[in-house]
């Protein structure tokens, strides 16, 4: 895997911090960074992924079988008085 080095400032408090959270997990700070990092990248791209296949579905017609009519009322659903 090429890499490329980059810097980044950080408050001198969250840096110490840092160090201290992979220290405790046997990392670097720069093994952190990157699962750090490569988790929220993946969180993101997985969320815009379900985004776009639940919009195919919408936009083909869900057919739920109700042929877009509820046999409830929205009190009766609710269970209202």
């Amino acid at each position: 895997m090429d890499r490329q080095n980059f810097t980044f400032s950080l408050p001198k408090t969250l840096l110490k911090k840092a160090k201290i959270v992979a220290a405790q997990e046997e990392k670097s700070l720069s093994e952190l960074m990157r699962e750090v990092l490569r988790g929220k990248v993946e969180q993101q791209t997985g969320y815009e992924k379900a985004k776009q296949r639940h919009l195919s579905l919408l936009k083909k017609g869900l057919n739920l079988g109700t042929k877009g009519r509820s046999s409830y009322t929205r009190d009766e659903f609710h269970e209202r008085t």
